[in-house]
C-alpha cells in the first residue's frame, strides 16, 4: 500500500527507504507485527554494509500503526549498544497514546474523517486483542485503574 510513496521518497531524498511488510491484525494480534518490525530492523542494522549505508544515518519511519511500530522500535533498541544508533524517527500521525481518548485532540477531532474517534479505538483493539467487546469503555476511559490515571495524569492530560 506504500510502496508508490516509498519510491518517492527515495527518489526526492536520494536515500535508500526499506519497506518492511508486517503481520496485520486482527488475524496477527500484538506483539506479531512488533516483532517483524524489530527483527527486520535488527537485520538491517547488522548488515548495513551489505546494503552500502552509512551507520550514522539510519531512520525509521512510519504513518497510523506504522508510526507506533517505528516509535516502539525506536525504544527498544535506544539502549542496545551492539548495533549502530539510529539517527532519527519519523512518526506521522502515530497512534501512541491509548490512555485517554477523551482528550482534546480528539474531541476536536471526533467527525474528521478519515479515522474517526471510535474507529481509532476498534483499530487499536484489533491491534492488541483482536476483538472490540470492550469498546465503549474504552471510549469512556473505563479501562485504566484510578491509580494508573494519577500516576500518568502529569503526561496525558488536557492541561
Amino acid at each position: 500500500s506504500h510502496e508508490r510513496m516509498c519510491q518517492y521518497i527515495a527518489k526526492e531524498s536520494g536515500s535508500l527507504v526499506v519497506s518492511v511488510g508486517y503481520r496485520l491484525a486482527p488475524e496477527h494480534k500484538y506483539p506479531a507485527a512488533y516483532e517483524d518490525c524489530l527483527n527486520a530492523t535488527q537485520h538491517f542494522l547488522q548488515h548495513l554494509e551489505h546494503y552500502g549505508v552509512d551507520p550514522a544515518r539510519v531512520t525509521v519511519c512510519g504513518d497510523s500503526a506504522g508510526g507506533n511500530l517505528a516509535a516502539a522500535v525506536s525504544q527498544t533498541l535506544a539502549g542496545r549498544s551492539d548495533l549502530p544508533r539510529l539517527r532519527a524517527q519519523i512518526l506521522i500521525y502515530p497512534g501512541l497514546q491509548a490512555l485517554d481518548f477523551n482528550l482534546p485532540s480528539y474531541q476536536q477531532n471526533r467527525g474528521v474523517p478519515l479515522l474517526f474517534r471510535e474507529r481509532a479505538v476498534f483499530y487499536s483493539l484489533q491491534y492488541v486483542q483482536g476483538n472490540t467487546s470492550n469498546l465503549e469503555e474504552i471510549l469512556e476511559g473505563s479501562h485504566i485503574p484510578p491509580d494508573m490515571w494519577l500516576k500518568y495524569r502529569k503526561w496525558v492530560s488536557p492541561d
